[in-house]
C-alpha cells in the first residue's frame, strides 16, 4: 500500500465513488474532478480529513485542495479508478464563462511547470546580459535563450496536443494543426512582396492580403507564440473528426479520417477561424492597454486586489491567455505584472498570524505555508489559514492592491511568462535592452506588499477562536471503544497506521463486534462505508476508529451504524455493529486502529496495552 493510498480511497469514496467520476486532472495544489452528480460528494468529510486543505466548486469542477504533494495523490487515485484519456467527460460545465475557464485550464495545466521553467531560463539569460556576464551574440546566450524560447515560439503545437485531448481529437492531429499554424511560409512575416490588397484599412484590424485561396483572401497573420487560434481550430477539427468517423469505413479510418480533418479544418482555420480569433484577441489586448493607458495605477491595483479571489475559484486561468497574447502582440504584458505583489502580501499575512493564533495545530500550518508562498504557491496559506479567518485574507488583498498600483505607477512590464514568487523577479528584465529597473522595482513591490499584509494582520487582527484548554495528564484519557485485546499500534499490518502517519494510538483485536463512544463528544465523520468513524471529545481530543484493514472495499457490507455525522454522543453509547466472522470470511483483517488524529497538539500520547480490555478500561493517556 502506497503512502497516499488511504487518502486516495477516502477522496474517491467521498466524491461519490469512482462511478461518479467523469474525469480528473490536477494543477499545482488541487485535484480537479468532473463529477456526474456533485450532490453525491460529501464536502464535510473531505474538509475534515487531515490530508485535505479544503473543497471548492468552480468552473464546473469539483476541486479538492491537497497541497504541494497533489501529483502523488493524483497518481494514486488514477491508479485506483483507472481513468483513461477517453474517460467520459460528457457532464461538462454549464455557462459560457465556466466552459471558457474549463477549456483554458485543461489546455495549460499539463505544461504549466515546463512553461514556468522555460520562462525562468529566459529570465536568467536576460539577467546575464543585463549584468554583463555574457552578450546577446555569444554562443552561451544563443543556446540557452533558444532553449527557453522554444516552447513559447511553438506553443501552438503544445496547445494543439493538450486541447485535442480536451476535445477528444486525435492528439497528434492536434499537434499537426499547431505545427501548420507555426509553418514559416504561412506567417505574415514570410511574405516579402507588396500586398495585393489590405482589408480593414485604417482600423486596429488592418490586415494585408498577399494571396488568395479558392478566390478567398488569406488574411496574413503571425501565429507563432499564439494561444487562442489553435484552440479554436482544434475544436472545429474535433467536430469534423466526429462526423468523419461515422462515414469512413473502419479499415481505412486511421489515415483517411486525419486527412479529412486536415484538409477541411486547416483551410477554414487559416481563412476564417484564425483571423477572426486574432481580431478578437487584438480587441481584448487593446482594451487592457486602454485601461492601462487611462490609469496604470487603477489597472494594477484592481488586478492585484482581485487576483487571490480568482485563485480561490480557479478563475485566474482566464488571464493567462490574455497575458500571452499581449506578449506576442506588444512584446510585454502588464496584466499579470499587476498581480505580482499579491502572493507576497498573502505570505506575510499568514506569517503574522503565527504570533496571534491560539491553536497550536493552526500554528503548525504557518511555516510550510510561508515556504510554499515564497515560491508563489499560496493555496495552502489561503485555504488553511487566512481565508477561514477572513480578515487576514482581506488584509492580504489590500497588500496585493497596493503592490499592483505601484507596479502600474512605475509602469513595470513583464517580458516572459516565468517563475512565481521569488523566482518571478527575473520576469521584469527587458531582454532587448538589458534594463533591470523593472526587476528592482518588483523586489521593492514585493517587500512593500509583504509589509502591508504583515502589519495589518499583526496589529489589527485578533484570533477570536476559543483559547485552547489545558488539562492535566489524569484528565485526558480515552477508554476502549471495543472489547478485545489492545496491542501496540506498530503491530498493524498497514504501514500508514503502524508508522503513525495518521496519528498515535493503539491497535485493538476485537472479540466483540460493536463500537461504543469512548467519551462524550460529537461525530465529525462517518464514512458512507461505515468502516470508520471520526469523533471529537468535548475537550477537543480527536479520535479515529478504523474497523479492519481495507474494509472500505466492502462498501458497507456487514456493517450497521446507529448514528449520523454531526450527532452528539455520550460515553458508552453504541455507534456501530460489525460482523467479525463475515468480514474475516471475505478475506479482510479485523484488527482495528484507534488513533488520536490531533496527536501533534499534545506533548505525548501514551498507549496502554491490555488483554481482554473492557469498555471502561483506559487504553490511551494524553499528555499536554
Amino acid at each position: 500500500m502506497g503512502k497516499y493510498t488511504e487518502l486516495a480511497n477516502t477522496i474517491i469514496e467521498n466524491v461519490g465513488g469512482k462511478e461518479n467520476i467523469s474525469s480528473l486532472a490536477h494543477c499545482v495544489t488541487r485535484l480537479r474532478f468532473r463529477l456526474k452528480d456533485e450532490s453525491k460528494a460529501n464536502d464535510e468529510v473531505l474538509k475534515a480529513n487531515d490530508g485535505v486543505v479544503t473543497v471548492m466548486k468552480a468552473g464546473g469542477q469539483y476541486q479538492v485542495v491537497i497541497g504541494n504533494h497533489v501529483p502523488n495523490v493524483f497518481s494514486e487515485i488514477n491508479s485506483i479508478i483507472g481513468l483513461t484519456e477517453d474517460s467520459d467527460d460528457s457532464q461538462g460545465p454549464k455557462g459560457a464563462l465556466n466552459i471558457i475557464i474549463d477549456i483554458v485550464s485543461c489546455a495549460f495545466q499539463p505544461f504549466l511547470g515546463i512553461m514556468a521553467a522555460s520562462g525562468m531560463l529566459k529570465g536568467v539569460m536576460a539577467a546575464a546580459v543585463a549584468f554583463g556576464w555574457t552578450t546577446m551574440d555569444s554562443g552561451t546566450y544563443i543556446l540557452f535563450n533558444g532553449i527557453g524560447d522554444a516552447l513559447f515560439q511553438y506553443m501552438p503545437i503544445i496547445l494543439g496536443y493538450t486541447t485535442a485531448k480536451k476535445f477528444k481529437l486525435n492528439p497528434f492531429t492536434g499537434m499537426a494543426i499547431g505545427a501548420a499554424l507555426c509553418y514559416p511560409a504561412l506567417q505574415a512575416s514570410a511574405f516579402t512582396s507588396d500586398p495585393i490588397q489590405t482589408v480593414f484599412a485604417g482600423t486596429i484590424f488592418e490586415t494585408p492580403v498577399f494571396v488568395k485561396v479558392f478566390g478567398i483572401p488569406l488574411l496574413a497573420q503571425n501565429y507563432l507564440s499564439s494561444v487562442v487560434p489553435v484552440i479554436g481550430v482544434t475544436w472545429f477539427a474535433s467536430r469534423i473528426q466526429k462526423v468523419a468517423y461515422k462515414i469512413v469505413p473502419e479499415m481505412i479510418q486511421s489515415f483517411i479520417v486525419p486527412l479529412i480533418v486536415l484538409i477541411i479544418a486547416l483551410p477554414v482555420g487559416f481563412l476564417a477561424i484564425g483571423p477572426l480569433i486574432t481580431m478578437a484577441s487584438v480587441l481584448v489586448g487593446e482594451a487592457f492597454m486602454a485601461l492601462n493607458a487611462f490609469s496604470p495605477v487603477i489597472a494594477g491595483a484592481f488586478t492585484g486586489f482581485i487576483w487571490q479571489l480568482l485563485v480561490i475559484f480557479g478563475l485566474h486561468w482566464g488571464l493567462i491567455p490574455i497575458a500571452i497574447m499581449n506578449l506576442q502582440t506588444f512584446g510585454f504584458e502588464t496584466v499579470l505584472a499587476g498581480t505580482f505583489g499579491a502572493s507576497f502580501a498573502q505570505t506575510a499575512a499568514v506569517a503574522a498570524m503565527y504570533f496571534k493564533l491560539k491553536s497550536n495545530k493552526e500554528k503548525q500550518l504557518v511555516i510550510p505555508s510561508v515556504i510554499s508562498g515564497l515560491f508563489g504557491v499560496t493555496e495552502p496559506a489561503i485555504y488553511g489559514l487566512s481565508l477561514p479567518k477572513k480578515t487576514p485574507f482581506i488584509y492580504s488583498m489590500i497588500g496585493g492592491a497596493v503592490g499592483g498600483g505601484l507596479m502600474g505607477f512605475f509602469n513595470v512590464k513583464g517580458f516572459v511568462m516565468g517563475g512565481l514568487g521569488i523566482f518571478g523577479f527575473l520576469n521584469f528584465i527587458d531582454p532587448s535592452t538589458g534594463n533591470v529597473n523593472g526587476m528592482y522595482i518588483s523586489m521593492g513591490v514585493a517587500v512593500i506588499s509583504a509589509i502591508i499584509g504583515f502589519v495589518l494582520t499583526y496589529f489589527f487582527w485578533t484570533d477570536k477562536s476559543v483559547e485552547e484548554v489545558t488539562h492535566s495528564v489524569e484528565s485526558i484519557t480515552v477508554s476502549s471503544p471495543i472489547k478485545g485485546d489492545v496491542v501496540a499500534l506498530e503491530l498493524a499490518q498497514d504501514a500508514a497506521f503502524s508508522e503513525g502517519a495518521l496519528g498515535k494510538g493503539v491497535l485493538i483485536r476485537p472479540t466483540d463486534g460493536s463500537v461504543y463512544a469512548p467519551f462524550d463528544g460529537t461525530v465529525v465523520a462517518l464514512f458512507p462505508t461505515k468502516h470508520a468513524i471520526g469523533l471529537v471529545s468535548n475537550t477537543g481530543v480527536e479520535v479515529l476508529i478504523h474497523v479492519g484493514l481495507d474494509t472500505v472495499k466492502l462498501e458497507g457490507k456487514h456493517f450497521v451504524s446507529y448514528i449520523s455525522q454531526g450527532d452528539t454522543v455520550s460515553a458508552g453509547q453504541k455507534l456501530l455493529d460489525f460482523d467479525i466472522k463475515a468480514i474475516e470470511d471475505e478475506g479482510y483483517l479485523i484488527e482495528t486502529p484507534v488513533l488520536i488524529s490531533n496527536s501533534g497538539e499534545y506533548l505525548d500520547v501514551i498507549a496502554h496495552e491490555k488483554s481482554n480490555a473492557l469498555l471502561k478500561d483506559v487504553i490511551i493517556s494524553i499528555v499536554q
